[in-house]
């Protein structure tokens, strides 16, 4: 406060400020003040002797102002008085009498500008407005920062008479700086605004008030320095205003907002309820538990009634060794326990009547009353609600919390478990999409690759969808006849379960078709044929107005290799897919061997055609899809040539090749599905194989079944002659009955026992139910009754009939 402010706060009409002239009794002006000079424009000189009321403006009127006694009469009041410039002010008067002068009294005329003084008496009604009727708390504190002074509504909202000499922080119980950025106690910030003179304006603090202790309540303060005339410090200055509703509504909207950007960022159950409690701890509760019906859990709606539908799992806050109800003040992830609530506990209550439940003390025989030897101030309890169904429970605790549940926040509460209701249903919904998925993928490709005397096999998968776990990628092993194997790998366009499910189709369609033991590019051929036969029946449903724009079969790219251990040899061939690399097993050289390209499935009609390739015993085969290689950061011959350094460890197990290719090659996020496929080639030595050429003479048939006996007696597989004499009698005197020599019989004992024998015809034999007095036609079908099975294959020069038995186990 300046010296301005001084001599103003004193009034326009103070004498010490004011215009002022003396008066005698006759109402002559006999003194003349230089304040009045200023304000009329004349000179001493000019006015003494004369009357006052000359100075008065003729407008007025004389029936007003007539005379010397109308003045003197007039104690306070308004006049229009003439400037000596000859304009008419308005001045506001007031006479007292001072002496007495000569024979009579004398008067003190003191005048003033009226609108200064209009100005003047509004600004002090205005403060004794603060003092008496504003609804702003003022309280003044002296340079010892105590209170000096407080206003009515500052007296009001402290409730007591006492507080004449309280700090700042003594005016109320638990008190607290809300405001980050200032210190952490009112004392200390006063300190700072009477060294500094820099105003603290909107200090949001927090604390009970004396006429409240059972609830906290918020101000928004403003402080600022007080100052003499000579700018002496006298004290701090606070206004207050209580914003308790208005900061608790600005609270519970902040609140909504984090929950809407921190809950539900996965589909994870148990992140979503980390994420609700660390939203709602501790600025809405001390604690929370999170309860999920089992049945959620799986992906499944909970049906009242069933056992899933009635256990609760713990998904968030620890559980206690009583019913499981009892929680910890440090909200922590729980180990699903199941939960099993009291009838006449909150949170039974809850969910029976599908509505929040709030406990102000809670009861102590449906909820623990005690948290960390810390009394309860509330408990609520509200379902988690979603799609019509109730498909869990939170409940909040308050021990630290200044202030218990009160109504106004159920909606918070109940729109806060709204929310995450709807997010943990998102998970629900995901998880059952997910493990519907999952099983669809198990179902497509082979958990677990099938034993094989011929070869060594690792493999790895990784679909681009990560979230759904399945992709349109696919690799299979599959056992022909004569302990040959199929190698298969292949690449749908597109990701998800939309590829895996055409994936399924084309991974049935080349078992099946392997069964026929083709060669691989007819086999191709035949699986060509069948997508672009599907790829026609997918566009009439489409111009009949439904399914899907696309058969995601067509242009998917297949590689089908056949490998036999007998003679070391490997047919390949492929359509539209990248070829394969091959380890020698000797050198460690990696090559990409040049197969005939061929068109992507149901692409074209150009036919395909195999590649025959002599693999030395060791030898490491790669078959893999392009997403292995092919990266949007990374051109495919780089992906090969990363690819080639790892096989070229050739010596290290399969697994640990596979995990540096997996590695290696996709290091970062992934946008396309991959697969691998390891396979290093094994043979089978002469002593496991017997081979006879035969001439097509029925006399051959003795000499058979005599070299086959005496094969299996080397094997020391007497036990199984008998059926093999049989078998291999059947299959040659068939063979020189009904087709060309010459005639070969092969037997290969592996895992079992193969009988073979080829011809030069194409016919194949068909089993039949021979009548009782048919001479023949039982061969066949006591060879099917006696082995595990047998078929036919086709070779360049004729075909090749084949049975399998089993072996002792002694004997494997």
């Amino acid at each position: 406060m300046d010296a301005a402010d001084g001599v103003r706060s004193r009034g326009p009409l103070d004498v010490t400020r004011a215009a002022t002239a003396v008066l005698d009794a006759r109402g002559t002006v006999i003194g003349w003040s230089p304040t009045a000079e200023e304000l009329l424009g004349y000179q001493p000189h000019e006015v003494l002797g004369r009357p006052a009321a000359a100075l008065l403006a003729r407008r007025a009127g004389a029936a007003e102002y007539a005379g010397r006694q109308a003045v003197l009469r007039a104690r306070r009041g308004v006049f229009r008085v003439r400037h000596r410039d000859g304009r008419s002010l308005r001045v506001a008067t007031t006479m007292s009498p001072v002496s007495h002068v000569g024979s009579g009294p004398a008067w003190l005329l003191v005048a003033a500008d009226s609108e200064e003084l209009a100005q003047w008496e509004a600004e002090q009604a205005m403060l004794q407005g603060l003092v008496t009727r504003s609804s702003v708390g003022l309280a003044i504190y002296n340079t010892d920062l105590r209170v000096v002074w407080i206003n009515a509504e500052l007296k009001r909202e402290m409730g007591a008479t006492n507080y004449i000499g309280l700090s700042p922080d003594e005016m109320l119980l638990d008190a607290e700086v809300l405001s980050g950025q200032y210190p952490p106690t009112l004392e200390q910030l006063m300190r700072q605004v009477l060294d500094t003179g820099e105003p603290v304006i909107d200090l949001h603090y927090r604390g009970r008030a004396p006429f409240d202790l059972e609830h906290h309540r918020v101000w928004s303060c403003s402080y600022y320095r007080l100052q003499d005339a000579r700018g002496k410090s006298l004290g701090v200055c606070e206004e207050s205003a209580d914003i308790t509703d208005r900061y608790r509504a600005q609270q519970r909207l902040a609140l909504l907002v984090r929950a809407g950007v921190r809950i539900g960022t996965t589909l994870d159950v148990s992140r979503t309820a980390r994420e609700f409690a660390e939203v709602a701890v501790p600025e809405f509760a001390d604690a929370v538990t999170v309860d999920l019906f089992e049945a959620v859990l799986a992906g499944d709606q909970p049906t009242p009634g069933t056992a899933a539908g009635r256990c609760l799992v713990r998904m968030w806050g620890a559980t206690g060794p009583q019913s499981g109800a009892t929680v910890t003040g440090d909200s922590r992830p729980a180990v699903r326990d199941l939960i099993e609530y009291p009838p006449t506990s909150t949170q039974a209550r809850s969910l029976s009547s599908s509505r929040p439940v709030l406990e102000c003390p809670p009861d102590t025989q449906g909820t623990a009353n005690d948290v960390h030897g810390l009394s309860l101030r509330s408990c609520l309890a509200v379902p988690l609600r979603a799609g019509g169904s109730t498909i869990g429970l939170v409940t909040f605790f308050r021990t630290r919390h200044p202030d218990p549940f009160d109504a106004g926040e159920l909606e918070l509460a109940d729109e806060l478990v709204a929310r995450t209701a709807v997010c943990i249903d998102n998970a629900r919904r995901f998880t059952r999409e997910h493990t519907a998925a999952l099983r669809l993928q198990r179902s497509l490709l082979p958990q677990s690759l099938p034993p094989q005397t011929a070869v060594e096999l690792a493999h790895r998968y990784l679909p681009a969808d990560s979230r759904a776990g399945v992709g349109g990628d696919w690799f299979d092993v599959i056992p022909l006849s004569g302990t040959r194997v199929g190698l298969v790998v292949g690449d749908v366009v597109g990701h998800g379960l939309r590829a895996a499910a055409t994936m399924g189709r084309l991974r049935t369609s080349v078992r099946v078709l392997a069964q026929l033991d083709l060669a691989p590019d007819e086999l191709l051929s035949r699986l060509d044929h069948l997508v672009g036969q599907a790829a026609g029946e997918w566009v009439a449903v489409q111009e009949g107005g439904g399914g899907p724009e696309d058969d995601e079969a067509l242009g998917a790219t297949c590689l089908y290799a056949v490998y036999d251990p007998v003679s070391g040899q490997c047919s390949m061939a492929r359509a539209g897919h990248p070829p394969p690399a091959v380890v020698e097993p000797e050198s460690g050289v990696v090559t990409y061997p040049e197969l005939p390209p061929g068109l992507p499935l149901g692409l074209g009609s150009l036919p395909f055609e195999s590649a025959e390739l002599q693999l030395p015993a060791g030898s490491l085969i790669a078959l893999f899809t392009n997403g292995l290689v092919q990266a949007s950061d990374r051109d495919i011959d780089v992906g090969l040539d990363l690819l080639g350094e790892i096989l070229s460890q050739d010596q290290r197990p399969l697994e640990e090749l596979c995990d540096r290719a997996v590695a290696t090659l996709l290091s970062g996020p992934v946008d396309d599905d991959a697969a691998l496929l390891l396979v290093r080639t094994g043979t089978l030595d002469k002593y496991r194989v017997a081979v006879w050429e035969l001439a097509a003479d029925p006399a051959m048939v003795g000499r058979a079944r005599a070299a086959a006996t005496g094969q299996l007696g080397e094997w020391g597989l007497d036990d199984v002659s008998f059926t093999t004499e049989l078998i291999v009698s059947e299959l040659v005197t068939n063979a020189i009955r009904h087709a060309a020599g010459p005639i070969q019989l092969r037997l290969i004992r592996d895992q079992t026992l193969i009988c073979e024998v080829s011809d030069s015809g194409h016919t194949s034999p068909h089993m039949r139910h021979a009548a009782s007095d048919d001479e023949g036609g039982r061969g066949l079908f006591l060879i099917a009754q006696m082995t595990r099975q047998w078929g036919t294959r086709y070779t360049p020069t004729g075909k090749t009939i084949w049975a399998e038995q089993g072996l002792p186990l002694d004997d494997r």
